[in-house]
């Protein structure tokens, strides 16, 4: 065996033993990080090193700051583990090195987006004629996605965005539900719009956007350009706004409507959770996350526009050292930020293949019944699930704020499975996302007997 399939081999073997040790392994311990720190940090050597040590050593710094987010018990925040098929193209992707910026540099990457970028909007029920920009995650989606909406109503008020910059640009209203992702803010302030452009539309009792208060913001300032943040799966109930509504008020005003839809979106690949999607393929452009319900490996998301030619617009350059292969239409770094672009189509394209239709529609179908069965559990040992668990979140109280705290401290410290906290409607509340592939019916009835133990003697 020659020295580099050692390696590599070394390296796939570590991998695979910890995958394997995901079932029965603390899925997080309280850490010691100067110790961490400390493995990590050793002066520099001055003559190389063994690479087989030095994978070696690299398991070993690291064992004890791995938290098991890959394993079947990882509940906090929408992390999917990565399928198997995912991983190995991960695998592949990094040994075969390639930039994904265009088809010139690695022809395999730009067609493996666009073949992987079709079938996704297929799934997603996004017009066929989208553009598809592989990026890291929502936040960049949701960056793509207003940058091409700036793009587009700023062109149609006769102002180039481009050249001339915001400075004496007409003015763009950012209309937004009041429980938005923080993520669209960001992306406000990265894109030079600022915070202070935010309209906010109140939300119903699900967390969903309240349809007749968007009708009244819309209203209130006829002939200003608007982008509408609509949102599919609130980050804390799972509620999916009106989208045909919102769509149709908005298009009204002449507005383009962008869908967060990080997890959400995935709604659109099972027959039983499509309707909460409804009217999806009506919005101007969307964002969406692979590594969340794909279970994908991280970092991946999706940018899709409904105008290729804006999309590009909005994020392409060109210099006078780039080529493009002959006759290759837009795509790759065209429709992201990125010049330097990991080859993220290779890991979707496994995935999508491994999993084929219906095993997408029955990802998304047993996470959400396996949600359910998070509620049923919790509220039948007498603790309170406060939201309508319609896709894959639950909302738990335990009692009063700190004691809800407490009680997700001490799941955390456990080890067993881990949950995060948030605040909603001002109460703090147990976070519960499931979203792996690997998760079952059992790692259900499992973390929920530990948080019922642990909650009791607290």
């Amino acid at each position: 065996m020659d020295e580099l399939t050692r390696i590599f081999q070394r390296a796939a073997e570590h991998a695979a033993a910890y995958r394997r040790s995901l079932p029965e392994r603390p899925v997080a311990l309280p850490v010691d990080h100067a110790a961490l720190r400390a493995a990590f940090s050793r002066p520099l050597n001055r003559s190389p090193a063994d690479p087989l040590t030095v994978v070696d050593e690299l398991v070993a710094a690291a064992e004890t700051g791995l938290v098991a987010t890959a394993g079947p018990r990882f509940f906090g925040f929408v992390v999917g583990g990565a399928l198997p098929a995912a991983t190995a193209a991960e695998i592949l992707a990094a040994g075969w090195d390639q930039n994904a910026f265009n088809a010139a540099l690695s022809p395999a990457a730009l067609a493996a987006e666009e073949a992987a970028g079709g079938r996704l909007k297929d799934l997603l029920g996004i017009p066929a004629t989208a553009s598809t920009g592989f990026v890291t995650g929502g936040q960049a989606a949701n960056t793509a996605g207003l940058a091409a909406a700036r793009q587009h109503l700023l062109t149609e008020a006769g102002w180039d965005v481009g050249h001339k910059g915001l400075g004496g640009a007409p003015r763009l209203r950012v209309v937004a539900s009041e429980e938005r992702h923080a993520t669209v803010d960001r992306s406000l302030r990265l894109l030079g719009l600022g915070t202070d452009c935010l309209e906010t539309v109140r939300t119903d009792g699900r967390g969903a956007l309240d349809t007749d208060d968007l009708r009244r913001v819309l209203a209130s300032e006829p002939g200003t350009p608007a982008i509408v943040c609509a949102q599919a799966g609130n980050v804390n109930t799972g509620a999916c706004d009106d989208l045909r509504t919102a769509c149709a008020l908005t298009h009204a005003h002449g507005g383009w409507v962008h869908v967060d839809g990080a997890f959400g979106l995935w709604a659109a690949a099972s027959p039983a959770t499509r309707h909460l999607v409804d009217g999806v393929e009506l919005a101007d452009s969307w964002a969406c996350d692979g590594h969340k319900w794909l279970n994908v490996p991280y970092d991946c998301g999706y940018a899709f526009c409904s105008r290729p030619a804006v999309h590009a617009a909005a994020l392409s350059y060109t210099a006078s050292y780039l080529t493009r292969a002959g006759g290759t239409p837009a795509g790759g770094a065209d429709f992201t930020t990125e010049s330097s672009r990991h080859a993220r189509g290779f890991a979707t394209w496994a995935a999508l293949r491994e999993l084929g239709r219906d095993g997408v529609a029955a990802l998304v179908d047993r996470c959400c019944l396996l949600a359910r069965r998070f509620a049923d559990g919790l509220s039948a040992a007498g603790f309170e699930v406060v939201n309508d668990v319609v896709l894959n979140q639950v909302l738990v109280g335990f009692g009063d704020d700190a004691r809800t705290d407490h009680v997700v401290r001490a799941v955390q410290d456990d080890g067993t499975c881990w949950m995060g906290a948030t605040t909603w409607r001002g109460r703090r509340l147990m976070r519960i996302s499931v979203s792996g592939h690997s998760t079952t019916e059992a790692d259900v009835d499992r973390s929920v007997a530990a948080i019922v133990r642990l909650a009791r003697a607290s």
